[in-house]
């Protein structure tokens, strides 16, 4: 121990500081966690080795605190050991926790149960995972681009169409990732894109297809890392948007097209009512929908 005189003229004593010492503690104590897991995972250390490829001569050198090994070699260790490297050099003892346990319990977890385990560590209540992203939900023709684009220059931040960034990883539009990989193609890149925005974006307005509610753990990440906000509006005012926007999809050659969207906006209802607020729509011109837009994320907080 080192005597110093702190700025008040008090005398204090202080851990002496060698790196060398403290090199030699960590290699020490990596290794004994290494021979620890691999122990008591019962694999041997020939097959960790095969695992690895870290040589049988280096990882008995490493377990022995002797190894002074590479953090490249280390991290394919600790992912064949099936843990993070985080754990192996960290300087609080893991082991007598029930950490491991936990971590070994979650590892053979059936997928509901370890969404059971998400939902209740990081509930979709949780402001600070949610930042300042807000989405705009709700069936096409609603005005969420309308109103996303007015709000992200109101607010000073991006504005996103979900489905211009899966054009963009695509390399194509929407329609043709649909005809080239189906259903199913087109919601793994939705499912990334949404991934992409969120690693990326901690303000930012968002805007999405319709039917993303109907993808559960999707919908579930978009629920639990943005304020949500069903943007609503009646069937007849969903239909003639679409209309003057040039699209005469929804109604060519479709004489039941208005029952067919009374339909899909009566089945997804309640999936839309999880959002946090509604914003309705109809019968209101771009500024009137605009300002109650604005209000309401003042009022919940959402910025």
């Amino acid at each position: 121990m080192s005597e110093i005189t702190n700025f008040k003229g008090e005398v204090a004593q202080v851990a002496d500081t060698d790196p060398e010492a403290s090199a030699d503690a960590l290699i020490k104590r990596v290794g004994e966690r290494v021979r620890f897991v691999r122990e008591r995972k019962g694999i041997p250390r020939r097959v960790l080795s095969e695992m690895s490829g870290v040589s049988p001569r280096y990882l008995a050198q490493l377990e022995a605190g002797e190894g002074n090994i590479s953090i490249g070699l280390l991290q394919r260790v600790s992912t064949a050991l099936g843990h993070r490297i985080e754990w192996l050099l960290s300087e609080d003892d893991p082991w007598t926790s029930e950490v491991i346990q936990i971590a070994d319990l979650y590892r053979v977890a059936s997928k509901d149960v370890r969404q059971q385990v998400r939902d209740i560590l990081a509930p979709a209540g949780n402001e600070g995972q949610r930042g300042n992203r807000v989405c705009l939900i709700g069936l096409r023709g609603a005005g969420k681009s309308t109103l996303g684009a007015y709000a992200g220059a109101a607010f000073g931040v991006p504005f996103v169409e979900l489905n211009r960034e899966i054009e963009s990883q695509a390399g194509m539009p929407v329609n043709e990732v649909l005809a080239l990989y189906g259903q199913e193609g087109y919601r793994k890149l939705e499912a990334q894109a949404l991934e992409r925005i969120i690693a990326t974006h901690d303000s930012v307005f968002l805007a999405v297809a319709g039917g993303i509610v109907a993808e559960p753990d999707t919908y579930k990440t978009l629920l639990a890392n943005f304020h949500t906000i069903w943007v609503k509006a009646t069937p007849d005012d969903h239909m003639s948007r679409v209309r003057a926007q040039g699209d005469t999809r929804p109604m060519a050659g479709n004489p039941e097209a208005m029952e067919q969207l009374k339909s899909i906006l009566t089945s997804r209802e309640a999936l839309y009512a999880r959002a946090e607020a509604q914003l309705d729509t109809s019968g209101k011109s771009v500024e009137q929908s605009c300002e109650d837009l604005f209000t309401l994320i003042r009022e919940r907080d959402f910025f």
